[in-house]
C-alpha cells in the first residue's frame, strides 16, 4: 500500500541508496542506506511523509518501534513527527532491566531480539518501523514481541523490501508497507 505522497519522494530516496555488490557475501547485493543519511533535508522529508503514512492509513497509534540498528535512525524521527514515544527493539543483551524477548531462525542459527517491560503498554497499537526487508525473521520476531509485550501492531513499514527473498511470506497477519522494492537481491 503506497500513498500519493509516496511516489514524489520514492525516485527522491532511490537516488540516496547504494547497491554494494557481494557483501555481506558473494552473491548478495547490499542496499545501503546510508548515503540517504548526508542529505538531513531529505531524511526529515521522508520521515514527515511516513508520518502522515501514519496519520492517515494506520490512524492513532501509541508508540513508534524500531528494530536495530537502522531502525533506529528513522523510527525516533516519525515518532517526534507523531508526538509519541520510540521503543527499541535490540538485540539480545543489550537492554539494561528486565526485558521480554522473541527468538527468530537466521541462516546460522537462532537470534533474540528484546524490548523493556513497560516499554509497550497493554492493548497500545505500535508501528513498526525497520530499513529492510529480506527474509522476514526478524520483522516476524519484532512483531512477535510487541504482541508478547501485550501490544498490537498498527502496521510493519520498511523502506527498502527485497521482493525475491519472500520476506512478506512471514507476515501474513501483518499491515506491511514497503517504499521500495527490489526485484533483485
Amino acid at each position: 500500500m503506497t500513498l500519493p505522497r509516496f511516489d514524489n519522494i520514492r525516485p527522491k530516496i532511490e537516488k540516496h541508496i547504494r547497491e554494494v555488490k557481494d557483501f555481506p557475501k558473494k552473491g548478495i547485493n547490499f542496499r545501503d542506506i546510508m548515503p540517504l543519511f548526508t542529505n538531513p533535508q531529505l531524511v526529515n522529508e521522508l520521515c514527515v511523509v511516513i508520518a502522515d503514512h501514519v496519520r492517515h492509513s494506520v490512524g492513532h497509534v501509541d508508540s513508534v518501534a524500531g528494530l536495530e540498528a537502522r531502525g533506529f535512525l528513522i523510527g525516533p524521527l516519525v515518532a517526534i513527527q507523531l508526538g509519541v514515544p520510540f521503543v527499541p527493539i535490540r538485540k539480545k543483551g543489550k537492554l539494561p532491566g528486565a526485558v521480554i524477548e522473541a527468538s527468530y531462525v537466521k541462516e546460522y542459527g537462532e537470534d533474540i531480539v528484546e524490548v523493556q517491560e513497560g516499554a509497550i503498554k497493554n492493548g497500545e497499537i505500535v508501528f513498526l518501523i525497520d530499513d529492510l526487508l529480506a527474509t522476514g525473521g526478524t520483522l516476524r520476531a519484532a512483531t512477535d514481541l510487541v504482541v508478547k509485550a501485550g501490544g498490537k501492531v498498527g502496521e510493519a513499514f520498511v523502506i527498502i523490501e527485497l521482493a525475491p527473498l519472500n520476506g512478506r511470506a512471514k507476515l501474513t497477519d501483518v499491515k506491511l508497507t514497503t517504499l521500495i522494492s527490489y526485484d533483485s537481491a
